[in-house]
Order: C-alpha cells, then sequence, then structure tokens
C-alpha cells in the first residue's frame, strides 16, 4: 500500500486532506507548526487525517509538497537523500525566473530533493476550487500532471483518481507542463482553469 504525507497545513494542504477524507484515504499532515497544533483541524476533516511531525510525515512514499514555493529548501533539508520518495509539487513561483535560473519552477524544485521522482501536478485550481468534490454530474475536475520522469506520473495519476479527480498527463515538465507554469508573476494559461472531464 502506498502511503502519502501532505505537508503543509494551509489552504492548499487542508484542501487535499478534505479529498483524502472524502474517499477514506489514509493521509499524514505535517507543517512548520508541530502536530498537536494540527492534530484538532486534522481530526475534524475526517478519520483518516492524521497530524504528525515533519519527520515522520516524510517517511510516506508520496509527499505532496503544499508548502509556498519559497519554503520548498526548508522541507528539502529535512531528509539527507530522497531516493524511493516521489513528490508532488502543487506550488506556484511567483519569483522573477532569473531567482529560478532559467529554469521551470518545478525543475527548480526538483534540485532540492536529490534521488526524488518529481511530479507537478494539484497546482492549477485555487483552494475554494480544490477543497469541493471533484466529482459532479457527467464528469470529474480535471488535474494536470507533468514530469521528467514518465514511470512517475502513473501512481499519481492513479491517486488523482482515486481522489475522484480526472487526471491529464501533460508529458514533461518544459513541453505540455510549460503550460501550467507561473513565471514572473504571469500564471500558466491552464492555471485556474476549471475543466470536467466527462465519464466515458
Amino acid at each position: 500500500m502506498m502511503s502519502y504525507a501532505i505537508v503543509g497545513f494551509g489552504k492548499i494542504g487542508q484542501a487535499l486532506a478534505h479529498a483524502f477524507a472524502r474517499n477514506n484515504i489514509n493521509v499524514t499532515v505535517a507543517s512548520r507548526r508541530p502536530p498537536e497544533e494540527l492534530a484538532p483541524q486534522a481530526r475534524a476533516i475526517g478519520p483518516t487525517v492524521t497530524a504528525k511531525s515533519l519527520q515522520e510525515a516524510l517517511e510516506a512514499d508520496t509527499i505532496i509538497l503544499a508548502v509556498l514555493f519559497e519554503q520548498h529548501r526548508e522541507v528539502a533539508k529535512a531528509l539527507p537523500s530522497w531516493k524511493g520518495k516521489t513528490i508532488i509539487d502543487t506550488t506556484n513561483a511567483l519569483v522573477p525566473s532569473e531567482d529560478l535560473e532559467g529554469l521551470l519552477s518545478s525543475a527548480f524544485v526538483a534540485k532540492s530533493f536529490p534521488g526524488a521522482k518529481l511530479v507537478k501536478g494539484f497546482n492549477h485550481l485555487g483552494a475554494a476550487t480544490l477543497a469541493t468534490d471533484p466529482i459532479v454530474e457527467g464528469g470529474h475536475r480535471v488535474v494536470f500532471l507533468s514530469s521528467d520522469d514518465e514511470d512517475a506520473i502513473a501512481p499519481v495519476a492513479d491517486l488523482a483518481k482515486q481522489l475522484g479527480f480526472a487526471p491529464v498527463k501533460l508529458g514533461k515538465l518544459n513541453e505540455g507542463g510549460a503550460l501550467v507554469h507561473a513565471r514572473d508573476r504571469i500564471w500558466g494559461p491552464l492555471i485556474f482553469q476549471d475543466l470536467f472531464k466527462k465519464k466515458q
């Protein structure tokens, strides 16, 4: 069984925790705050959501990075190696492109997590939208996924389906993935597009 953790318990982290709770999937949540501070909120979201310390949360196979882009390095320092881990990067970098050394923000984030497989996903919807049930009459809310590691997308797509979303694979970060990256305070063309895929 895959284990999941959400690092960051702001609006996006909580919205995703709701998706796990709705589908009775266990998930650990952690942030810079101690777990006892997060626990009441986690319990209120649902019985499958458990607050733990950052170190405990990082024992999960798949880690959803739901912190501000500026905080990703802080999270990355928590483990010496990220081998065997999948990171789902939900961040949007509203920083000048020179700060990213000419890279797309997810490729820049990936450099901080040596050994991990990184998938960009769940970043193009606002928290309020992400928190609502993605299954509506006749369809499922779309989430876009992109990664430079083709094998990494499939298990994340499976997770998205389990959470009720319709995953749409955009290929590599600098190909289709570029459509969901914010650059220089300009939003990618697919950010905030609330799309649904009809049931086949």
